[in-house]
């Protein structure tokens, strides 16, 4: 019980009541007497009175400086413009900003400068390092482009410097030199002229009963058509006739290819559907003999599962042999037309030539624009003509005349690319930034785009396409809307779904 009653006293001891004050010593005027009498409660009211009053007035003062004070600083707020009391300061920030934007674009601007300054020099050097040289047409349209290339990134330390003068998407008191404003009438990309006259072609003469059996399996369609492609180059080498693989075999090329459209541009029967080469045969066709380009990792990149395919085709053959013993399909070695006609030149009449998507032969030749073989056609291999009428009528619906098709393949790449050191697999901003340029010398206001990319990456790629604060349109195919009649012959054949 003491203990808890002398909480409660401490507890009252903390409070501060009110009315209460806080008693302070003072001298007060004694007489001997009352320095040793006590003082009477005469003494003790008359104390506290002159404490309250002093204590009153004290109040009072400071209450009327408290009421007077702003009094004063009314009409010194009225004759004064408070703003002016910090615009130094506000001044001082803006300009310490600004001025950090002007080193920054200056500092771009320099940079830019030694690449414009580099670039020059080597077009110098390059062009007239040799004054008594003439300079063809093709140096010409080179230096008319590399000019171009100079403007454009004239342009670009333009909008560097002028950047920190921007007042939202315009300049002030500034104008961007633009190409196209300032009379610059040539492309910024220059049209490749194939010079069919000037290629380097073989003559397709297909000999009467002799044919070349075409074996691809490497990869899925487009690493098929090269594959046909290249035999084609093989069949004109060995002036054989090329027959297609079965769709039993391989893919439906008759749903893909027109290959009436190759025979027309030869000029002669070049191209034989696997079901003519069977009825010519009268559906036992015999292999004479079956060569194989490639001997590693397998004979002629064939598995069981494929022999066993053509024969049940009514395909027989004898046993498999290589033209070369140690040719790997990771490690193929260049070979030449003389090397093609010492290893597959035959008296038989049917002769097979294992995969030869991997081949490497007479690459400039076989690589060259309109192809390396002779024909009247602007190219040699065209889709069927249900594909080509509905791809014409996608471009006229969507794109227009000026565009870029662009291939962008992801899935397949990732691995592939990450194979490689250093690895050719672009993040998404490293792409956008390639195709961005692409787009500024095409000078093209849309871009196709094939791909087997996730949408999470081509809308990140579409945000990040951008040319001169404005988005290039990334234009996929649609899904199926029957409002849309530009893919109606698709459906109208029954092939819109076909995985070819």
């Amino acid at each position: 019980m003491d203990r808890h009653s002398s909480d409660e006293d401490d507890d009252r001891q903390t409070l501060i009541h009110q009315n209460d004050t806080k008693r302070l010593p003072r001298q007060i005027p004694t007489s001997p007497r009352a320095s040793t009498a006590p003082i009477s409660g005469f003494h003790i009211e008359e104390l506290e009175s002159q404490i309250r009053r002093r204590f009153k007035l004290t109040f009072n003062k400071r209450y009327l400086f408290a009421i007077f004070i702003p009094l004063l600083l009314i009409p010194i707020f009225l004759s004064t413009d408070i703003r002016s009391l910090f615009s130094s300061n506000i001044s001082s920030l803006k300009f310490n900003k600004v001025s950090d934007q002007l080193k920054e674009s200056q500092l771009q601007a320099l940079y830019l400068l030694n690449q414009q300054l580099t670039s020059l020099l080597s077009l110098w050097n390059h062009t007239f390092v040799n004054s008594n040289d003439n300079v063809s047409a093709v140096q010409f349209d080179d230096i008319k482009a590399s000019l171009l290339n100079q403007i454009t990134l004239n342009k670009h330390i333009q909008q560097t410097l002028l950047s920190p003068h921007k007042t939202g998407n315009t300049l002030q008191n500034a104008t961007v030199l633009d190409p196209a404003y300032a009379g610059y009438s040539f492309d910024r990309c220059r049209k490749v002229d194939l010079k069919f006259s000037e290629r380097r072609t073989i003559e397709w003469k297909p000999k009467p009963n002799k044919f070349l059996f075409a074996i691809c399996l490497s990869g899925q369609m487009s690493n098929h058509l090269i594959c046909l492609e290249k035999h084609m180059f093989f069949a004109a080498v060995l002036n054989r006739a090329l027959v297609i693989p079965s769709s039993k075999f391989d893919y439906q090329y008759n749903r893909v290819l027109d290959t009436e459209h190759i025979n027309d541009c030869v000029g002669k029967k070049a191209v034989i559907p696997f079901e003519d080469f069977m009825e010519m045969k009268k559906n036992h066709a015999h292999i004479d003999r079956f060569i194989c380009y490639f001997s590693s990792p397998q004979p002629c990149y064939v598995d069981e599962e494929h022999l066993k395919k053509l024969r049940s085709l009514g395909i027989s053959m004898g046993k498999l042999e290589s033209a070369w013993k140690n040719e790997d399909i990771k490690k193929p070695s260049q070979k030449t037309i003389k090397d093609l006609e010492e290893k597959f030149a035959s008296d038989d009449d049917v002769i097979a030539i294992g995969d030869v998507f991997f081949a490497e032969m007479e690459r400039d030749w076989v690589t060259q624009p309109g192809g390396p073989i002779a024909h009247k056609c602007k190219t040699l291999i065209e889709p069927s003509k249900l594909i080509l009428l509905t791809a014409q009528r996608f471009i006229q619906t969507f794109l227009g005349s000026n565009f870029i098709a662009l291939h962008f393949r992801r899935h397949g790449f990732l691995k592939f690319c990450n194979a490689k050191k250093p690895s050719c697999f672009y993040p998404i901003p490293q792409a956008a930034d390639c195709i961005t340029r692409m787009v500024e010398r095409a000078n093209t206001p849309i871009i196709y785009l094939s791909t087997d990319a996730a949408e999470s990456e081509t809308g990140l790629l579409q945000s990040m396409v951008v040319l001169n604060g404005k988005t290039i349109p990334l234009v996929k195919r649609p899904p199926r809307n029957s409002a849309e009649k530009w893919d109606a012959l698709l459906y109208r054949h029954g092939i819109e779904d076909d995985p070819q």
